[in-house]
């Protein structure tokens, strides 16, 4: 079994690059959804414990939104889609404007997530060759430092490994850019199949 607090630096490239694969298709997915161009930037790709990763990403007591999902198949895990709020709030203005509806905000939210997460996964699935299915996604509005604790409850120490994209899409008719951070943390076995499949294992 592989030791994940002893990875090896051409492992972790490995798992950068099939990470970064979906930005692209995120990217694109976006664009359809907001009949806008948008071009994606990946300045960040972390590797660590879910604490670590997520104390990078926000303050315990800063407000996010957060989607999260299981996957199924030849890949088992779970993910979480991190946006500022501010970064939230500016996604809603465009696909409900001036709608202050809560349970729909949360709905809108919750579609364009699974549009996001939906396209990293596929992009996963059709780089290495396998079958990967996401559930329905939850939705959670909260400090970081509560999701954060939330998350850790699924896991046991042995499972804790994230990988972490850092994506920047820019809206270039509106000059803005949308800031997300989509966490995969599969489970070990499937972490052992990613890196069979680019033969570093």
């Amino acid at each position: 079994m592989i030791d994940l607090k002893n990875i090896t630096p051409d492992q972790i490239d490995a798992l950068r690059e099939i990470a970064s694969v979906g930005s692209g298709h995120a990217a694109t997915s976006l664009s359809e959804l907001l009949s806008e161009k948008v071009m994606v930037r990946v300045p960040k790709v972390l590797l660590g414990t879910i604490k670590d990763v997520i104390e990078q990403i926000a303050s315990p007591d800063e407000p996010v939104w957060s989607v999260f999902m299981y996957f199924l198949g030849d890949l088992t895990g779970r993910t979480l889609l991190i946006y500022p709020v501010v970064d939230a709030e500016y996604l809603l203005e465009i696909m409900a404007p001036g709608n202050r509806d809560e349970d729909y905000r949360i709905s809108v939210m919750k579609e364009i997530s699974n549009i996001l997460s939906c396209a990293y996964m596929n992009a996963l699935g059709e780089m290495i060759g396998l079958l990967i299915l996401p559930s329905v996604p939850g939705m959670v509005v909260d400090l970081a430092g509560a999701i954060l604790s939330s998350v850790v409850l699924e896991f046991s120490e042995e499972k804790d490994f994230v990988i972490c994209l850092e994506s920047e899409f820019y809206i270039a008719t509106k000059k803005r850019t949308i800031k997300s951070y989509y966490l995969m943390m599969p489970d070990i076995s499937s972490v052992e199949v990613l890196l069979k499949k680019v033969n570093l294992l």
